[in-house]
């Protein structure tokens, strides 16, 4: 398989006043085209600070971030944000839907942003019917035109992530998508995100608390104080 996405040495500080307080140390990783991987990590280990990182949401202080052998992580702004609405899906939390929008307008809004204005209005009845599938694909086919908060949290979550498929990214990064779920609701969702990379054969990295939807990835990377401190097969993984 081909490695999508590659870090190396990557560091991160925040200014405070004129100290510098690093947050991530000289992080290395590795995620290839279908490979579901794992980050795991107490609070303040730097995981979500990564996944922007690596989402091109924020630049490293030091270091190289490759995407498909290019490096991205000193090309202008807008370059970087092309280049994440067309290979980078996300899934937050706390879904991050805009409340005045129905389920299909949010999902509508990323294809937007991944176009100009000219190309979206021509190609606007396509893009309407990806993303009425994409959703009846998530099971919300009844529920396209509410609102969030009409939705439970569970459809919020299913919501996000059609808008995070609809561009058809190389990979998606998911920070910890199932801690604002019960455990009934968070298994849901998990078999279905599992599922749909399984289909799509995406790349896959899921910053998690959660030892045991962990197991269930490729690959879990362990992070502490800034530092990837291991990098194993899961037990899964292992027996194939």
């Amino acid at each position: 398989m081909s490695t999508i996405l590659r870090a190396t040495g990557i560091t991160k500080n925040y200014a405070i006043g004129k100290q510098q307080i690093p947050v991530l140390r000289g992080v290395d990783l590795s995620i290839k085209a279908g490979e579901k991987v794992a980050l795991l990590g107490t609070s303040g280990a730097g995981k979500s600070t990564l996944l922007h990182l690596l989402g091109l949401l924020d630049a490293p202080t030091s270091g190289t971030i490759e995407y498909d052998g290019r490096e991205v992580q000193s090309l202008p702004v807008g370059e970087r944000a092309r280049l994440r609405h067309q290979q980078v899906g996300f899934v937050f939390q706390f879904y991050h839907l805009i409340p005045e929008l129905t389920a299909l307008q949010n999902v509508l809004l990323a294809r937007m942003m991944d176009t100009s204005v000219l190309q979206y209005w021509g190609k606007r009845k396509q893009a309407k019917a990806s993303a009425v599938e994409m959703l009846q694909h998530v099971g919300l086919g009844e529920r396209l035109h509410h609102r969030p908060t009409e939705l439970s949290g569970g459809e919020r979550q299913r919501v996000a992530i059609a808008r995070a498929l609809i561009a058809e990214p190389k990979i998606v990064l998911a920070d910890e998508p199932t801690g604002n779920l019960d455990s009934a609701t968070a298994k849901e969702v998990v078999d279905l995100m599992f599922t749909i990379q399984q289909e799509r054969q995406l790349a896959f990295l899921l910053v998690t608390h959660d030892e045991g939807l962990a197991t269930r990835c490729d690959r879990i990377i362990r992070m502490k104080d800034g530092y990837v401190v291991d990098q194993d097969l899961t037990s899964d993984e292992q027996a194939r």
